[in-house]
């Protein structure tokens, strides 16, 4: 494989020529084919050229026409199919950034501890070839790619990428091209070559498995070696080895005698309350026991004298024989004033009267004709029917009694219960003050246990200032590396937004020039000459204008004739409801009359209730009401009786 150098300094272009590219040179196929590029080996070479070659594009940020051909002069020296291969593969990665970049930065989101910022050119190298070249590559070539790159991350972007295929990687592509090319063109393909992808990823990991196995280093033989013996003429005792120094230990201050002792403050504070709380008892002992003295319900005699001589005073200043009052306004009131109608209620009224007069009409013609006459049965329905509101009204009164009786008889009950529960309250409060002695005791021996137990613990919590120590330097140094952590990602996000802040600037910038442009406007009118846009209906101004004079002459005509045609049609409307107004007088004259006859009626029935009120049965359900009330009052003094005493 031949060797050649890449260079580094190539002149940017404008920021718009490098956006209509990405916008406008999207590609949905892959541009390679197995034909053009049958090569034994080599792949993993030629990839990384392509990630060194797409590394220097995005520093550069610079047009893609330009970028491809200062490319294609420095891969002069190499083959020409590699040199296709490398160059596609680039522009491919370029016109297809908005694709991959989905995929991409959700990868760096979630996986952003175990990869770099400068790997990202190899993910999305192997992301467009995954997503677009995989069928004209084929496995074999796609797997000697992978394998020349780093397998561990490599291994976890492939595994992350089909995960996510079909949920929401293909719902963002959806939002970029048509759901049904995504699904045909990218997806379905992609589905095809999973088997065989899932069986490459278990080869990666039992491969990653195996070299993360630590090596065993190899046991060392047993060397002998030679006994250094001295010779006789000058052999010297050896001396003896000095002996080792026994560290001192600081010598520590004895715990305070104060530590397991309750402060004083707590025990003046806690005969302070015993003593208030016997202070409290005996005041409220004697103000159940004595009579309020600051209100003194009798009064003196003076005083009633002062009273009654105020009162005097007082009522001779009143006068209410000064004036006589003209009496209560009269009862009888007449309501026959006339009452103003519009016109609808006027026609309403009309229609009612002519229907009742059609009706009475037909009453007539049929009593002419032999009917039989109703006066008869309806007296006796009228009988009937006062008998039964009679008996209705002695049931409701007797309903009325009985449920007054009822409520009389519940409120006593209620009342016993009440007496009832205040005794059962009584002895569960008993039982209750005497279960909480018992529990007061049992937790001042459970204290007691426990404070000898902390004492036993605290004498073997001496030696744990080490580890405090200990403890307090593991703390500082995780504190260390996240701070060091957030550093780099601050970093990082400040680089991105100062490259989106200078892009939007020359975006402006280029607005701005386009703005300024002088805009030229000529305007020459002739008001008698027509548009000349050749369509049925034109004109010039001066003929519309005068045609529309014509047609509001003959609006004006039209309403004349519409004016005249409704004050006829009102006359005439005023004339009817004049006769309809006629009518309604004669029906309400006779209407008056029938309302006295009924006011008649009425009072006689009211004289029928006075008697039925004096029915015997009422009467006695009275009375037992009577005793019921007076049952409840005395144990109402009763029971106020015994609350006093």
């Amino acid at each position: 494989m031949p060797t050649w150098e890449l260079k580094t300094d190539r002149p940017t272009s404008c920021l718009q020529a490098f956006l209509l590219a990405k916008t406008f040179h999207h590609s949905y196929q892959s541009p390679l084919t197995a034909d053009r590029y049958e090569m034994a080996s080599g792949y993993g070479s030629l990839a990384r050229e392509a990630i060194v070659l797409l590394d220097r594009f995005s520093a550069g940020r610079q047009c893609l026409d330009d970028f491809m051909e200062d490319a294609s002069k420095d891969l002069q020296i190499m083959d020409a199919m590699h040199k296709k291969f490398i160059l596609d593969v680039v522009s491919g990665c370029i016109e297809n950034q908005k694709l991959l970049d989905v995929v991409i930065d959700v990868f760096y989101g979630q996986n952003w501890k175990c990869v770099s910022r400068g790997d990202r050119s190899q993910f999305v190298i192997i992301c467009y070839l995954a997503t677009f070249s995989l069928d004209d590559l084929g496995l074999q070539r796609f797997s000697i790619i992978i394998r020349s790159l780093d397998i561990k991350k490599m291994h976890t972007f492939l595994t992350f990428f089909f995960t996510n295929l079909t949920t929401w990687i293909q719902d963002e592509w959806n939002t970029i091209y048509d759901a049904a090319h995504v699904e045909k063109h990218l997806i379905s393909p992609l589905q095809r070559w999973r088997p065989e992808i899932d069986i490459l990823m278990d080869q990666f990991a039992v491969k990653i498995s195996l070299g993360n196995q630590v090596k065993k280093s190899p046991s060392k033989t047993t060397k002998p070696q030679e006994f250094s013996f001295t010779k006789f003429p000058h052999t010297r005792p050896r001396p003896l080895p000095l002996p080792e120094l026994i560290p001192l230990q600081e010598k520590s201050k004895p715990v305070p005698k104060s530590t397991y002792k309750s402060p004083k403050e707590m025990q003046m504070m806690e005969e302070i309350k015993q003593k208030n709380h016997q202070k409290t008892e005996e005041l409220l002992c004697q103000a159940n026991t004595k009579q309020f003295r600051c209100v003194n319900p009798h009064k003196s005699e003076t005083t009633k004298s002062v009273m009654a001589q105020i009162n005097e005073d007082l009522d001779s200043k009143l006068k209410f024989n000064s004036f006589q009052s003209s009496g209560l306004p009269s009862s009888n009131k007449n309501n026959m004033w006339p009452i103003k109608l519009n016109n609808a209620a006027i026609l309403r009224q009309g229609a009612l009267y002519e229907r009742e007069v059609d009706e009475e009409l037909q009453r007539m013609e049929r009593l002419v004709e032999g009917a039989r006459e109703p006066s008869s049965f309806l007296q006796w329905q009228k009988e009937m029917r006062d008998k039964d509101l009679l008996e209705e009204l002695a049931s409701i009164e007797r309903r009325r009694l009985e449920g007054r009786i009822s409520y009389e008889e519940a409120a006593m009950a209620r009342t016993r219960l009440i007496e009832r529960n205040q005794k059962t309250a009584q002895l569960k409060k008993e039982e209750t003050a005497q279960l909480m002695r018992r529990y007061a005791e049992k937790r001042l021996q459970e204290e007691k246990g426990l404070r000898d137990l902390v004492q036993q613990v605290a004498e073997g919590h001496k030696n744990s200032k080490a580890a405090r120590e200990k403890l307090q330097k593991f703390k500082q140094s995780i504190v260390k590396e996240v701070a060091e952590q957030r550093r780099e990602l601050l970093r990082h996000a400040l680089e991105e937004a100062q490259a989106e802040l200078s892009r939007k600037f020359e975006v402006i910038r280029e607005i701005h020039a386009i703005e300024s442009l002088p805009h030229l406007r000529v305007r020459n009118f002739d008001y008698a000459e027509s548009a000349g846009h050749e369509l049925l209906g034109e004109m010039s101004l001066v003929e519309l204008k005068e045609r529309l004079a014509l047609l509001k002459e003959a609006q004006q005509t039209e309403e004349h004739e519409k004016r005249e045609l409704i004050l006829e049609e009102k006359q005439n409307k005023k004339q009817l409801l004049l006769e309809k107004l006629d009518h309604i007088n004669v029906h309400t004259r006779a209407l008056a009359q029938a309302s006295a006859s009924r006011k008649e009626e009425r009072k006689a029935r009211l004289a029928v209730r006075q008697a039925m009120r004096q029915d015997e049965s009422v009467l006695a359900l009275q009375k037992k009401l009577e005793e019921k009330q007076l049952e409840r009052q005395r144990l109402k003094q009763s029971e106020s009786l015994k609350k006093k005493a």
